[in-house]
């Protein structure tokens, strides 16, 4: 554990910040996951484009869990050691994909990235002037959340639209 590192905290439990990260942690894995399996299911026109965005999602979340995981250890705390715990101690759940069109599959990583955006603007606020190392990791990821929600719902809206398109000029 850093302890000069540690002593910058101001006015916040280290064993809340780990707990509330452990938590975020969870979210991550199980984002991972969902991204990384609904490109191996996802059906339908414009795939291509899905699975693109979707692959590059799950690399992201990966990239997002070794941060929080990082700043977990540097608290002195332990990143959750078995996927089992995962889901108890996830924010945001997990849905297993039921159909796989890629309007619904869509909306669903939509839903995951909105959740993500709260619970990231949650700690930013819970760290904000009282813990800037895990305020400055939190402020990255979120950024991405919310960059990642935008893609999904523009590639959404592009898809929904050429389906609308199509249908106007069959009838």
């Amino acid at each position: 554990m850093a302890r000069r590192g540690n002593s910058i905290i101001k006015g916040l439990d280290i064993n809340d910040i780990i707990t509330r990260l452990n938590k975020a942690y969870a979210d991550e894995w199980l984002a991972y996951y969902q991204y990384f399996i609904e490109a191996k299911v996802v059906k339908g026109i414009m795939k291509d484009a899905a699975i693109a965005e979707l692959d590059q999602h799950a690399a992201d979340e990966l990239r997002h869990a070794n941060m929080v995981a990082d700043r977990i250890l540097q608290l002195g705390g332990t990143p959750l050691l078995n996927p089992k715990d995962w889901f108890t101690h996830t924010n945001c759940g997990y849905e297993e994909p039921k159909d796989f069109d890629v309007v619904s599959i869509l909306e669903d990583s939509i839903k995951g990235e909105q959740c993500a955006i709260s619970i990231y603007s949650e700690l930013a606020d819970f760290t904000r002037n009282k813990d800037i190392v895990t305020y400055d990791i939190v402020s990255q990821i979120l950024a991405d959340e919310v960059e990642h929600e935008e893609d999904l719902q523009a590639l959404h809206d592009d898809i929904t639209d050429f389906i609308t398109d199509i249908k106007k000029k069959t009838n």
